[in-house]
């Protein structure tokens, strides 16, 4: 396992998810990102070459890494194979969390329920996705809190700038910033400038709640 994950992800508590029908350069969207204050980007499978561009971002030097909506185990160890740092799947997938101890890779493995968040925790992840967040609200977190108190959870599904400091303020761990901070035809134009400003913008959003790290 990456041994500074979770602190590291709780410290800078934004990951970008990237869904585009194109990315003309990988290594230079993290960059871009990177320059706005954004650290992990979660290239998802819905992605067109994926593997491709995961060997591009990791041979280029990027860290922070990883593939989302990672279903199967077959999946998990080809994305691993290709350098993914971690992975996150849309729900429980024992599969995938199999594949990734096996490798010391973390997983962020998707739930909504306590009983969904039950069954990552047995699975053995390392942090729990809330998904879809913006359907329950900050509410939910402060609610999950209670059973779950000192489970990393994730906020991710509609996040954006003007909730993204409400689901911090009730206990997440970090949020995931979609459409948002990384249009797809922005990305698919390779706009890096305007993806700096909008991961700029979106961090900036964050300051209203302090780090816990």
């Amino acid at each position: 396992m990456t041994p500074d994950f979770l602190p590291q992800l709780a410290k800078d508590r934004v990951i970008a998810v990237v869904r585009a029908p194109e990315i003309p350069d990988a290594a230079a969207l993290c960059e871009a990102l990177r320059a706005g204050g954004i650290r992990w980007i979660e290239f998802t499978r819905t992605t067109p070459g994926l593997v491709g561009h995961l060997r591009r971002a990791v041979a280029d030097g990027q860290d922070g890494v990883g593939a989302g909506t990672v279903m199967t185990g077959e999946q998990a160890e080809e994305l691993i194979e290709a350098g993914a740092q971690y992975l996150v799947t849309p729900g429980c997938r024992p599969g995938v969390a199999e594949a990734a101890a096996a490798a010391g890779v973390p997983v962020v493995m998707g739930a909504l329920s306590p009983t969904e968040v039950g069954m990552a925790l047995d699975l053995g992840v390392d942090a729990v996705k809330i998904f879809p967040a913006r359907a329950f609200g900050p509410r939910h977190f402060r609610d999950l809190a209670g059973p779950f108190p000192d489970v990393p959870l994730v906020a991710s599904g509609g996040v954006d700038a003007e909730n993204a400091a409400g689901f911090l303020a009730a206990g997440a761990r970090a949020v995931c910033a979609g459409s948002e901070v990384v249009p797809p035809a922005v990305v698919a134009a390779g706009d890096w400038a305007e993806i700096t400003r909008r991961a700029r913008a979106f961090t900036d959003a964050l300051s209203a709640v302090p780090s816990p790290v």
